[in-house]
C-alpha cells in the first residue's frame, strides 16, 4: 500500500517497486530510491494522464 503525504505544491508518495505506475518506473516524474522504498513526487502543476498511467 502506497503512503501519500499531501504537501503544498504536490504529493509525496512512498511505494515499493510493484506499486509504481508506468510514468514512475520510466522516471518521467521525480523518483528517488532508498533501500526497497521509492519516493515519488507528483507536483500539482504536472498533467496527470490516467490512460498512460495504467498498470500492465
Amino acid at each position: 500500500m502506497a503512503v501519500r503525504i499531501k504537501l503544498p505544491g504536490g504529493t509525496l508518495k512512498m511505494k515499493v517497486y510493484r506499486e509504481l505506475r508506468v510514468r514512475e518506473r520510466e522516471r518521467r516524474v521525480p523518483v528517488m530510491k532508498m533501500g526497497s522504498l521509492y519516493f515519488v513526487w507528483w507536483s500539482n502543476s504536472q498533467p496527470h494522464n490516467k490512460p498512460q498511467d495504467s498498470r500492465h
